[in-house]
């Protein structure tokens, strides 16, 4: 039982002490007026009454009712009902008012309370000042209070005839019970009768009606924001002009916060005199009257809640963080409903009768049972996570927050992160985490609804009729007895107020209220003490928790098989099976990403521990600390799924002996983990070790067999055990009936449990955070860590002997070293922290305290003593072994110069590499080593990446192809260590970015560079690969010095003219000396003349000098390959002139091969033999040529076949020889006025090579040329409208200002040309581009694109393929073509074989091309050397790729027209790349002097070189296209009549891909030998007889080379065939012929009647500009097939139809296509076994039955087509059934053997089954009646 009210209090108003106008309330009497022992009276009840301040007002108030609370020091609640009225002033008080002040209390009321206007008025002048009657009571009975204060002032103003000391004494010892559901009627002595009801449990909150009007004022937004910020600390103002409505409020916000309690400041209604106090800095809820509220503006962090307005006003630096989604939403959608049932109704079409609501006492329970559902399903299962960690003499209980956020999946919510780590949470903790006591509604909700609450959560009905079943629960706690007698109380009359009272409010007796409270406290101290009954019970601890919302973790949902492999990884580790444990590691490292498998690795790791300690050897010890350390680095410093926690017990267990008496714990490998320096962490496992060891110290030992010494999460392990909560309640029911000996027994048994866990973990955290390194870095950074802990310690205990004792270490311990001395002291205050918290708050005693106090610096001395030997003997262990060098494959004749230096190769900017849009995994950075020999510089290595740790990557280019070479400074991937590198760039496209490894030095890398260099740039040519290949490599090998050019100079001519007596016979060559102009061969040591006089004088024998002319054809067999060179095999095609003729020959011929060069006098850039002119002499041509640049005189190097006109190519015009030639302005014949020689010789030959041509007589033909005018040129106006027969394209610059006269036959066409220069330029940003060294700023296409268009590399493309396309032109319509551009040995020779190779289809083959290439670029002196750089000298000259951007212009026709080339894209790069290579002696040195000099054009007939590699790039083509079809187009179908007009737009253009693709699992794949990997295992059959087993191989992007991975249809079906000729013993077919033969069945299958167009498969008649090609590589069920479409009418039907059905026959069917036309003979065919001649086995073979030769002939298997004997059908007698004899098929049927009988002898036959045999019989049968 408890007093109804402990005080009544008379408040009247009274003067200001310091004279102002405002007045203060003064206690006029207050009853009991001594304080209750248990209860002292509140100060400051004055304030509260009027919390606007005491004024005096003018008019007569009525009476007003609120109850205000009070909370004392003791967090006590103290409720003062206060009842306000007004009685006029008294003179006394009216003469301390001024007027003055009786203005400012008028302006105060009118802001003040409610006024109703008075019905009578006052008199004029009369002040009323108000008087209060309060009581205060501690308990929640407003309707009580309001109904006896408003007895009392009825009494007062009515006059009743009652004492009114008898009421206010009944009232003061009036008692009710306290909660239980009891009801007592009460009565105060006026007649009165008031029933109290007490709610049933006192721990659930009263609300009335408080949280649904809160609700109606506010809305469900609002109040949903409130209630979080309430709960997540924030400050929370109401503002509201009614008193009462402000304490509703509040009181509604706390009841939605239950179970949590509020425990911060909490005003309902604050005085005005108090407004400062919302300045504080801690959380509060109050509330103010709205009056105020310009005084709450300026608050900054206040959240402002307007109950008159209905909004919540949140500042912009308060952030109020929301609910868990779905929770959210799911109570906001409930609210609704509870708030607005109509609104699920609003729709609908036929809405039902309109239900009643509830009423708001029903409602306001409704509301608070959703947030009593909202609680339990937030805090579901927190039980599990409570510590018990002291249960007796009280239970001392602690939350494990991590585990809780982590086991719900909440750790990265702020909202329930913030509600944790709150005081209501702390106090939630301590009253509810109680095992035993008495239990309400939330208890048995939380522990008993949550499986029913998640199965409503999709059905809005039944979350409704659960929170009405709630509702209903709560509504009964408050109104236990429905129907309650009603109260009988008076009330004063209306206005009664406004009535002239009699008198003021009488002073009381004290005397007689006293002597009344003194004899009901002597009655009460009579009675017995009425004691609370309590129902204690053990609280439910309800089902274990379960996430809250479903969340998978992303890719990491760890599947069985992902647990299966850590489980197998950790079991080869154990059992030594390192090789297997090091194939699964990567898998088990990215499984450890996930949850389970960490949880899984630590239960693993848990079996293998034995007595707390497992020794392993160091491979092993390496494995569980890289597993373990793996597991901790996703561990948040909270730990909150118990992965450091289960892992903490391992890392003091594993260990390895590293000497004797040494032993390295786990412990030392996992310290760089940020859990370990985390308080909390510490704490939560202490707690949980200590839960661990006194649950078993209450369970008997026949229950529990595990020692106390076991660790944490073994014990969790164990399902049938009571849980530590189960043994603590059982324990708090037990213990007021022990003894107080047994009692002080097992408090002490518990203290002592603590205090030994306490010493265990202080040795645990020292092993964790004392650092094994002991250099300085680390330990500061250890300190630096441990310094941010000790200042950010949220420890609540402040204890100063932790402080003391650290202290006097620091400056008392014996250390010398600082630096050791100073991370010990960091550590050991780290320890004394701890142990200072969890001691004290586990109520450890205070000598124990102090003795841990002094332990634990000696625990962490002694720790760090036997770390320093640890560390001694660690540092003496073999290093970490890398992984072992690669050794990449060589080349023969290929050495090895540098061997291996580790490096890692980098991510250069290429996406592909990296995994990025194409996807893939990331196979850079990798780690190996690179290798620099004779020939190329290659790395080889391994992905860092675990991954695809397995894969090999190999990128390598040659050495001749390095274009740039820079020192960098990288990270290197591993280690992140800053570390020198080397960026090498390759004109092949190849990019080596590489980090060199720590153990590489300097000078080792300083060495490479310079090996690099020199092999790079060799003094002279002699020093590069492809001529020392096959010589042993010696680095310091001397260069040719300049003595040595003597001998080499007279050896030089002695081959020169050797060769020339052989080549030419008797030539005439005079004696007389003569100069020809001074050449400017840059680096060609003597002068021409020199050279010549030399030779000509010194060598020649007197029989060469008789001027007979004629070449004797039997010198041909003698002559060497200069005859046989390129030129004049190609001449000799062309029919530009034969070596056979005799000089004197017919006129009518109009050129001839002129051998005027052999000696390479004239020009030296130029080959040995020349077509010139028939009429040119040539002597006049030395002279000729002195007009040229370079002596490069104009010589014909093709002719057209149908118009005859000539292409020619000289060197670009010497200015003065222009001038001479073009200016002759009056001359009526050329040449009159003309004294220079040269310049008329040279008027005589261009006029030589127009006469040579074909007259066309039609001068109105069109005039080519104009059409071209605008399309390609720009429209210059240089035409004439006669078509000239000659035209010149000269440069623009070159022929400025010449104007051709109109009489001459030929005609200027000024071009603009780039210079080599500039294609430099272009080819470095295009190298920049394709190859960029960094990753790009923004990824994506567009800044290729972007690199690709400043590089203009595919503008100078178009240009020179809109040159030739015109050039074309003009040859094709009968002009004659003179193409004199630069020095005529750049941009004229790509012209020129452009021009050649879309004009004749002979280029477009192999061998024509090659002829080509010969001709034009090695003949002609295409200076290779000079522009390669290939040698010292031309090292600043650099790299100019004109001969790749030919073969760029030749892949870009060969796009447009895939059908006109024999040879296939990968035969261009082949080209593109070894042209650079230097691994052949074709593209060395600058022109055919030079190779003659060296000895290179002629080598001996007789030479035998063996098995030496091929010198000559051709020669290794030939090789290779014998062994593979790498080289050939399958799509090739010529027309031979077919002039390519390919299109030159940049749009018609595409980047070449030899630019972008690289191969990294070999290497460059223009090394065949290299790129030839190990070949694929065949597929098996299966044993059960089935389908082969597939073996599927995935293909990666810029990994794989998928020409070799995935080959086309045809590569494979000739594999296939070349591979079952070999299985049958047959030596293969070379596939060229097997190509042919195919091509030749499908020529005559396409003809029927052997007549008319062939629409064969490969040979097309398209009358179109352009052939498109359909091909169809289809893969069939079993095997490849291949269709290939046309676009013609004729084939394109029936290809289709064909190509279906092709799809559906067998690999082995389509090897029919293969036999020859012998196949129409053929009747009836099939396999048959036949028995040898006597003594020889049965073979099967296949058998065909020839009607029309009457013959049965046999073969050795289907596509043999060598027969292999004929059994003539003329000679059988007979044919019978036969038997089976030895050695016959033995699963045959008896029946399937058959005889033939010869003249000549008996044939044995066996078919396969019995009706083919009857089939065979019938058809040999047949044909012999036939015949």
């Amino acid at each position: 039982m408890a007093r109804l009210a402990d005080y009544f209090v008379l408040v009247a108003f009274g003067p200001h002490p310091r004279g102002s106008g405002e007045g203060q309330g003064q206690i006029l009497q207050r009853f009991p007026e001594k304080d209750w022992e248990d209860n002292p009276f509140p100060q400051g009840i004055e304030l509260f009454c009027q919390p606007s301040g005491w004024q005096l007002c003018p008019e007569r108030n009525p009476p007003t009712f609120f109850v205000a609370v009070l909370t004392d020091i003791n967090s006590e609640r103290h409720y003062c009902a206060c009842l306000t009225f007004w009685e006029p002033v008294e003179p006394t008080q009216e003469v301390v008012c001024t007027e003055d002040a009786t203005k400012r209390e008028e302006e105060a009321c009118e802001g003040g309370q409610a006024q109703l206007s008075p019905t009578a008025p006052a008199q004029p002048g009369q002040l009323f000042a108000p008087k209060t009657l309060v009581l205060v009571s501690r308990l929640d009975h407003m309707e009580v209070f309001r109904n006896s204060l408003g007895l009392i002032y009825a009494i007062h103003v009515e006059g009743l005839n009652v004492c009114l000391e008898n009421v206010i004494g009944n009232l003061l010892t009036c008692t009710v019970p306290l909660a239980g559901g009891s009801q007592r009627t009460i009565s105060l002595g006026a007649g009165d009768r008031q029933v109290i009801q007490t709610p049933l449990a006192d721990s659930l909150p009263v609300s009335r009606c408080s949280v649904a009007l809160l609700f109606r004022q506010l809305g469900i937004t609002n109040v949903l924001s409130l209630f979080c910020a309430a709960l997540t600390e924030h400050k929370v103002l109401f503002l509201s002009r009614s008193y009462q409505r402000l304490a509703d409020a509040c009181r509604g916000l706390l009841a939605l916060l239950f179970p949590l309690r509020y425990s911060f400041t909490y005003v309902p209604i604050l005085p005005a005199q108090l407004l400062e106090v919302l300045s504080t800095p801690t959380p509060f809820i109050i509330g103010v009257n709205a009056a105020f509220q310009a005084e709450t503006q300026e608050l900054l962090d206040v959240i402002v809640a307007d109950l008159d307005g209905g909004t919540v006003t949140v500042p912009e630096c308060v952030h109020i963080p929301p609910l868990p989604e779905p929770l959210q939403s799911q109570t906001h959608n409930v609210l609704s409903m509870v708030l607005d049932p109509e609104l699920e109704l609003a729709d609908l079409a036929f809405p039902p009768p309109t239900t009643s609501a509830s009423s708001l006492k029903m409602q306001d329970k409704e509301l608070r049972a959703v947030f009593l559902r909202l609680f339990a399903q937030l805090l579901q299962g927190y039980r599990w996570c409570l510590h018990i960690v002291r249960i007796h003499p009280e239970p001392v209980i602690r939350f494990h927050k991590a585990a809780f956020l982590g086991q719900r999946g909440l750790v990265e919510d702020d909202f329930l992160m913030k509600v944790l780590e709150g005081m209501a949470f702390a106090g939630f903790v301590s009253e509810r985490g109680v095992p035993y006591r008495s239990t309400d509604l939330f208890d048995e909700l939380v522990a008993h609804e949550v499986a029913r609450m998640r199965a409503d959560e999709n059905h809005p009905q039944r979350v409704l009729r659960h929170v009405q079943e709630l509702a209903e629960q709560l509504y009964k706690n408050e109104n236990p007895y429905p129907a309650v007698t009603m109260h009988k109380v008076q009330r004063p009359g209306e206005a009664s107020h406004l009535r002239r009272t009699p008198r003021p409010f009488p002073r009381l007796d004290e005397g007689t209220i006293q002597w009344i409270v003194d004899q009901a406290a002597a009655k009460m101290q009579s009675a017995p003490p009425a004691v609370k009954a309590e129902r204690k019970t053990t609280v439910p601890s309800g089902p274990p928790m379960t996430a809250i919302l479903e969340r998978c973790s992303g890719p990491h949902i760890n599947s069985a098989r992902r647990l299966e492999v850590v489980r197998n990884c950790i079991s080869y580790v154990f059992e030594g099976k390192m090789l297997e444990a090091k194939k699964l590691l990567p898998a088990v490292l990215r499984a450890l990403k996930g949850r389970a498998a960490r949880r899984c690795l630590a239960q693993e790791l848990h079996l293998h521990v034995q007595q707390n300690r497992a020794v392993l050897d160091h491979q092993q010890f390496d494995f569980v600390v890289r597993m373990m350390n793996c597991c901790l680095q996703d561990c948040t410093s909270l730990d909150e799924h118990g992965i450091a926690a289960a892992l903490l017990p391992l890392v003091t267990a594993f260990c390895r002996k590293l000497s004797p008496g040494v032993t390295q714990f786990a412990y030392s490998c996992v310290q760089e983990h940020v859990v370990w320096s985390t308080p909390q962490f510490w704490e939560a496992m202490f707690y949980g070790d200590v839960q661990t060891h006194i649950r078993a110290l209450y369970l008997e030992p026949s229950e529990d067999g595990e020692s106390p010494s076991q660790e944490f999460g073994e014990a969790q392990y164990q399902d049938d055990q009571r849980s530590a909560l189960d043994v603590a309640s059982e324990q708090r029911r037990l213990w007021p009936t022990l003894s107080r000996e047994k009692q002080q027994e097992l408090v002490q048994k518990e203290e002592s449990t603590v205090f030994s866990q306490a010493i265990h973990y202080a040795n645990r955290m020292s092993y964790l955070l004392l650092p094994l390194d002991s250099s300085k870095s680390r330990l500061l950074r250890e300190r630096a860590g441990l310094g941010d802990l000790e200042s950010a310690s949220n420890s609540l205990i402040t204890n100063s002997m932790a402080g003391s004792v650290a202290e006097s270490y620091d400056t008392e311990s014996g250390f010398e070293d600082a630096e050791t001395c100073d991370v010990a002291g960091a550590v050991v205050r780290f320890i004394n922290r701890f142990v200072d918290k969890v001691c004290t708050e586990s109520g450890v005693t205070s000598d124990h305290l102090k003795g841990l106090h002094v332990m634990v610096p000696d625990i962490v001395q002694m720790h760090i003593e036997t770390l320093e030997a640890v560390h001694r003997e660690s540092k003496r262990l073999p290093p970490i072994q890398k992984p072992k060098l690669l050794r990449p494959r060589l080349l023969p004749g290929e050495e090895c110069v540098l061997d291996g230096l580790r490096v890692y190769l980098l991510p250069d900017g290429r996406e592909a590499g990296v995994g990025g849009s194409g996807g893939g995994p990331a196979l850079l950075p990798a780690e190996g080593a690179v290798f620099l020999t004779t020939y190329r510089v290659i790395f080889t290595g391994m992905p860092t990446d675990p991954l695809v740790g397995e894969q090999v990557v190999v990128r390598s280019f040659p050495v001749a192809t390095l274009t740039k070479e820079k020192r960098i400074s990288v990270q290197t991937p591993v280690d992140q260590l800053l570390q020198d590198g080397l960026q090498l760039r390759s004109c092949t496209f190849q990019l080596l970015k590489m980090a060199f490894d720590e153990e590489v030095g300097s000078d080792s890398a300083e060495l490479f560079r310079k090996q690099l260099h020199k092999l790079r740039y060799p003094p002279d040519i002699r020093g590069t690969f492809a001529f020392t290949l096959g010589l042993a490599y010696t680095p310091g090998r001397p260069a040719r010095t300049a003595k040595d050019k003597g001998p080499s100079l007279r050896t030089l001519s002695r081959n020169l003219v050797k060769n020339a007596k052989k080549t030419i016979g008797r030539q005439y060559v005079t004696r007389k000396k003569y100069n020809p102009p001074g050449l400017e061969h840059r680096g060609q040591p003597p002068s021409e003349d020199q050279e010549d006089e030399i030779s000509v004088s010194e060598e020649l024998e007197p029989s060469t000098l008789t001027p007979s002319s004629a070449l004797k054809p039997s010198d041909r067999m003698t002559m060497s390959s200069l005859v046989e060179r390129a030129c004049c095999r190609d001449y000799q095609r062309l029919g530009l002139g034969t070596l056979s003729s005799s000089l004197s020959r017919a006129k009518s011929e109009p050129f001839r091969i002129s051998p005027v060069n052999r000696m390479y006098a004239i020009c030296r850039s130029y080959p040995g033999l020349l077509i010139v002119p028939q009429s040119i002499q040539d002597n006049a041509l030395q002279r000729v040529s002195r007009c040229y640049r370079q002596n490069r005189f104009p010589v014909v190097c093709w002719r057209s076949g149908r118009s005859k006109a000539v292409l020619l190519r000289s060197g670009g015009l010497h200015g003065k020889g222009v001038v001479g030639l073009f200016k002759a302005q009056n001359a009526p014949s050329p040449g009159q006025a003309q004294a220079d020689s040269s310049s008329l010789e040279q008027e005589k030959y261009l006029q030589a090579v127009v006469n040579s041509m074909p007259r066309y007589a039609d001068s109105t033909g069109r005039n080519t040329l104009s059409g071209f005018s605008s399309a390609h040129m720009g429209g210059h106006g240089f035409l004439r409208p006669q078509r000239a027969a000659l035209y010149i394209i000269g440069d623009k610059a070159q022929l400025k200002g010449v104007r051709p006269d109109p009489l001459q036959q030929w005609e200027l066409v000024p071009i603009e040309v780039f210079e080599a220069r500039q294609v430099k330029a272009s080819f470095k940003k295009l190298l920049k581009a394709c190859v960029p060294g960094c990753p790009a700023a923004e990824p994506g296409p567009a800044s290729f694109l972007r690199s690709l268009e400043d590089s203009e590399w595919l503008i100078q493309i178009h240009k020179l393929l809109q040159i030739s396309v015109l050039v074309v032109e003009l040859l094709d319509s009968g002009s004659s073509v003179l193409v004199s551009l630069e020095d005529g040995w750049d941009i004229t020779t790509q012209v020129v074989s452009l021009v050649q190779l879309l004009s004749d289809p002979f280029y477009r083959t192999l061998e024509g091309f090659r002829l080509l290439v010969e001709k034009e670029w090695l003949s002609f002196g295409h200076r290779f050397s000079h522009r390669g750089a290939h040698t010292l000298a031309g090292q600043s000259s650099g790299f100019t790729p004109v001969f790749l951007q030919f073969l760029d212009c030749v892949h870009q026709v060969h796009l447009q027209f895939p059908m006109e080339f024999e040879f296939s894209q990968f035969y261009l790069k082949f080209l593109g790349y070894h042209h650079a290579s230097r691994r052949f002696r074709t593209f060395l040195l600058d022109s055919d002097y030079e190779r003659i000099e060296l000895g290179l054009l002629y080598e001996e007939k007789g030479e035998r070189r063996g098995q030496l590699a091929c010198r000559s790039v051709w020669e290794y083509v030939d090789r290779l296209s014998k062994r593979t079809p790498m080289f050939y187009n399958y799509t090739y179908a010529p027309e031979d009549t077919e002039v390519l007009r390919p299109y030159s737009n940049v749009s018609n253009l595409k980047v070449w891909d030899f630019y972008t693709e690289e191969t990294l699992a070999e290497g460059p794949p223009y090394d065949w030998e290299l790129a030839q990997g190990p070949s694929e295992p065949p597929e098996e059959e299966r044993p059960d007889g089935g389908a082969p087993q597939s073996r599927r191989r995935v293909v990666w992007p810029c990994y794989d080379s998928r020409p070799r991975v995935q080959p086309d249809a045809i590569s494979r079906l000739l594999e296939d065939l070349q591979r079952l000729e070999t299985e049958l013993g047959r030596s293969p077919e070379r596939w060229k012929d097997t190509w042919d033969r195919v091509k030749a069945v499908q020529r005559l299958e396409g003809r029927p009647d052997g007549r008319g167009t062939p629409s064969s498969l490969l040979v097309s008649s398209v009358p179109h500009h352009r052939r498109s090609l359909g091909v169809y590589l289809q893969e069939g069920p079993v095997g490849s097939t291949l269709s290939l479409s046309l676009d013609s009418d004729q084939s394109s039907s029936s290809t289709t139809s064909s190509s279906r059905q092709a799809a559906r026959r067998s690999t082995s069917t389509l090897y029919s296509q293969f036999q020859t036309a012998e196949s129409e003979n053929r009747s009836y065919e099939g396999t048959l076994y036949k028995k040898g001649a006597f003594m020889k086995p049965w073979k099967a073979r296949w058998f065909v039955l020839d009607k029309t030769k009457h013959q049965l002939r046999y073969y050795d298997h289907r596509v043999d087509t060598e027969c292999k004997g004929i059994i003539d059908l003329a000679e059988v007698e007979a044919v019978a059934p036969g038997t089976p004899t030895m050695g016959a098929p033995k699963t045959v049927d008896e029946k399937a053997f058959f005889d033939v009988k010869t003249t000549r002898r008996v044939y044995n036959f066996c078919a396969q089954d019995v009706p083919s045999a009857q089939q065979w019989v019938d058809r040999i049968q047949s044909c012999l009646s036939d015949a």
